[in-house]
């Protein structure tokens, strides 16, 4: 059956084509599975509660009949502003409008929040950009610009609030730099969510072709709740296709957690147990609640627009398993830099088991992607990633999170990274172990190679499944680098970031290439430590299983315009003589296109064809760098997915002509 929205319609109707429903959650209330609901274009200001899940074979389906013309957003318009002083102006909102959660009473914050917490939940938009909030009206009248922006121009634009007890109001000031607020498109977040089961379980549900916007989400950590401004609420088989997602005050799509009342912001309320036990304790507590292949993931996010949201694009910790997400355009994110956190990235993923990322465009983020935990079975193929780095003339926030294109961070892998562009000033934060990185251009350093994190035990998986196989702290090492390039685009002197609350510093690593892996064993020396010519000494090996660093393998890259490669490093080729390569991104009313001289130093270098076989196993859990159902992998196609043949070339383009096409 068809239900149709339309809220324009002059009065709520049946569902049917001439009497439509006004409201999609009408639609939401009694769509079964096999049924779809067509919405009409539209401001849709509701939160969407689907009530009935479909099948794998019987999906429900919504739909915007013309692509991005039905509008669900979280936001009222807010007309009734009187004048304060100079450029502010005051409105005041009756709190029943806010039902049981009010966004100007609620703070940002939880576990795994660094920042200052006195940002809330709700914002003042003007014209569809948020403003950025301030701790007093005297702050919103003076409206300084606010070095931590990435976009200080913006920052200009303020806005405070306040509780008047006595008429149960919330009281909004604002800074409008000369606008009247009354003629111009002035809205407040009012709801949490925009589409979003209310309980788990809701599975098999494709949504297409929305905006879906301004929704005062909460911080999302990973053993908390994770909501976002549309999600699936750990259930299985969603679709998010053909959407743009902005303007989230967090996350915009949540493909995350649970509520766990037991374990849920545990640090931040009882404080009394670590942040990394609690992380522990989700992962196992999650497997008795359902968190089977059977029950959770497999979603699917692909060809979305999301933008400007402050804490993660996509988010998710172990609801996202066995999902694909793929050939979405993620960007500005964080760039307000009112929030800071461990949680912050364009995709955020904890547990992102056999998780495959692809074709993604990811830029102007203060991360790209940053796979936190048990990265096991994750690919990350095909994407684009550049300008993920804080520019120069923002100030570092107290509490943000250092830049990169790629974090994987204590994770036992297999990851796999493969044929990508990383072009910003760090390619790959490597807290972490199990990587593999093929066919890939790189023009970012590796930073906290065998550091970033603690010693912390994390849990590794039977292969392509959830159940806990094993936990085990970090060793470091496990990595391979097989028929990459490798160019020193950026300066290669340590960038040094003063601290905020000392006279100390943070400095990580910018030189480019394989270097910082001297001191890792090769396989042949970490395999000479077992003597297998007589009984184990269990304690004359304890060093080796639990302190020092892990084998790693380094073949058939290519090292250019200062670029070093490791002493470990095999038919690799490091040109001294190719100070002037370049790698510059052109953007054209026909796409992203690459502009670059490094294959005038390939000459007749050539590789090997890598495959599953050639990568092995990662050590911990054990299991082949290989496809998601344990098939495996010959390297064999390139960035644009096409045929690599008998001539292998480093780098993520079969062939030279290849490097010139469009991008994304």
């Amino acid at each position: 059956m068809i239900f149709y929205v339309n809220v324009q319609a002059e009065k709520d109707g049946n569902g049917s084509k001439a009497f439509p429903f006004r409201s999609i959650n009408e639609a939401a209330k009694i769509a079964q599975p096999g049924d779809s609901v067509h919405v009409l274009p539209g401001i849709y200001r509701e939160y969407v509660n689907p009530i009935f899940a479909g099948t794998e074979d019987n999906r429900i389906t919504y739909v915007s009949v013309e692509p991005l013309g039905a509008v669900i957003t979280g936001a009222e318009v807010l007309k009734s502003w009187t004048l304060y002083k100079d450029n502010v102006w005051t409105a005041r909102v009756a709190n029943s409008i806010f039902a049981t959660y009010n966004p100007y009473t609620t703070l940002v914050y939880g576990d795994w929040y660094f920042a200052k917490a006195d940002k809330h939940t709700g914002c003042v938009y003007l014209n569809d950009k948020a403003m950025y909030e301030v701790s007093s009206v005297e702050e919103c009248i003076k409206a300084d610009v606010y070095e931590c922006s990435w976009v200080p121009e913006d920052s200009v634009y303020k806005w405070y609030t306040e509780q008047d007890p006595e008429t149960d109001e919330t009281v909004l000031y604002a800074n409008f730099q000369g606008k009247n607020p009354n003629e111009e498109n002035v809205e407040i977040n009012v709801r949490r969510e925009c589409f979003m089961p209310d309980k788990t379980g809701v599975g098999y549900i494709t949504v297409s072709g929305f905006r879906i916007t301004k929704a005062a989400t909460t911080w999302a950590p990973p053993a908390a709740y994770q909501d976002g401004m549309i999600g699936p609420h750990w259930s299985k088989g969603w679709i998010i296709e053909d959407c743009e997602i902005s303007n989230s005050k967090c996350a915009g799509i949540s493909l995350g957690k649970y509520l766990d009342p037991d374990n849920d912001h545990y640090f931040t309320y009882k404080y009394v147990k670590s942040p990394t036990q609690m992380e522990r304790d989700a992962v196992c507590r999650g497997q008795y609640h359902g968190w089977l292949k059977e029950n959770v993931g497999s979603h699917i996010v692909r060809r979305c627009n999301i933008h400007n949201c402050e804490q993660g694009g996509i988010i998710g910790r172990m609801g996202g398993v066995f999902s694909i997400i793929e050939d979405n355009h993620i960007h500005h994110i964080n760039n307000m830099m009112e929030l800071g956190g461990a949680e912050i990235a364009g995709i955020k993923m904890h547990a992102a088991i056999d998780v495959t990322m692809r074709r993604n465009h990811i830029h102007h983020c203060t991360m790209g992607i940053w796979c936190d935990w048990e990265a096991q079975g994750t690919r990350l193929t095909q994407n684009l990633l550049h300008d993920n780095q804080r520019p120069a003339f923002a100030k570092q926030l107290k509490g943000g999170m250092m830049c990169q294109d790629i974090f994987v961070e204590v994770s036992h892998g297999p990851t796999l990274i493969d044929n990508n562009i990383l072009l910003s000033d760090v390619s790959l934060r490597f807290a972490t172990q199990g990587v593999a990185m093929v066919h890939n251009l790189i023009c970012g350093s590796f930073t906290c190679v065998g550091g970033g994190t603690a010693p912390r035990y994390t849990p590794y998986h039977i292969p392509h499944r959830t159940e806990v196989m094993g936990f085990m702290t970090f060793l470091h090492g496990d990595d391979r680098f097989y028929n990459n390039i490798f160019v020193q685009k950026w300066p290669s002197e340590d960038f040094v970031t003063l601290h905020d609350y000392d006279d100390g510093f943070d400095s990580e690593c910018r030189q480019v290439g394989t270097a910082q892996f001297d001191e890792y064993p090769t396989y042949d020396e970490w395999i000479a430590q077992f003597d297998f010519s007589k009984p184990a000494d269990m304690g004359a090996l304890d060093p080796v299983h639990n302190q020092k660093h892990l084998p790693v393998w380094s073949e058939g890259n290519l090292y250019l315009a200062g670029a070093t490669l490791t002493r470990n490093e095999v038919n690799g080729l490091e040109d001294l003589n190719s100070k002037d390569a370049y790698v510059n991104l052109s953007e054209t009313e026909y796409g992203i296109t690459l502009d670059t001289n490094i294959y005038d130093y390939l000459n007749q270098f050539r590789d090997r064809m890598i495959t599953t076989e050639v990568l092995g196993k990662a050590f911990e859990p054990e299991q082949y760098f290989e496809n998601p159902d344990g098939t495996p992998i010959v390297f064999n196609r390139d960035y644009f997915g096409e045929h690599r043949g008998t001539e292998v070339i480093p780098g993520p383009f079969a062939t030279v002509s290849d490097s010139t096409g469009k991008l994304f």
